[in-house]
């Protein structure tokens, strides 16, 4: 079983200094102009871990990527706790010759089987919508929802 460790200092206000055990430092604050707030985290993490292996995987699979980037949007329930309730990703891929239907293997392997925070979140009150924009010169940008994740299922057995 692999261990994760994070270590927060309070300093002032709502500001904490975190320091991981691999030696990254970065800080949380509830002002946005003076570090990240906790729950927009959440979301930003999403985004990487997903991220990283669907690009990965579209590498593997030898899909010429030139620019690939996701765009992530949470909506947030009223009530406290204030969780997300729905997440939309979007992973915009743009490359000559880039098949549609691999990217979509790609997304539907990291939210089903890789992503441990699409799990983690898919498994409580969180529905995560995951789709592409795939974009190739001189051809029309191609746009889908893949699958949807959650709530209260795991993501390894979707509908």
């Amino acid at each position: 079983m692999e261990r994760k460790t994070v270590e927060l200092t309070f300093t002032t206000g709502m500001h904490f200094d975190v320091e991981t055990g691999s030696g990254r430092t970065f800080t949380f604050d509830d002002a946005p102009e003076d570090g990240l707030g906790p729950v927009e985290s959440i979301l930003a993490a999403l985004a990487a871990c997903t991220a990283m292996d669907v690009i990965s995987i579209a590498l593997k699979k030898r899909q010429p990527v030139v620019t690939y980037r996701i765009h992530a949007r949470g909506e947030r329930r009223d009530e406290y706790p204030t969780i997300y309730t729905r997440i939309d990703l979007v992973h915009d891929v743009e490359g000559p010759g880039v098949s549609t239907a691999a990217i979509a293997r790609c997304i539907e392997l990291s939210a089903t089987k890789y992503c441990p925070i699409n799990a983690m979140l898919s498994a409580g009150d969180t529905e995560i919508h995951h789709a592409y924009r795939v974009s190739r010169p001189g051809e029309p940008v191609e746009e889908a929802e893949v699958l949807v994740t959650g709530p209260f299922r795991r993501p390894d057995i979707v509908d």
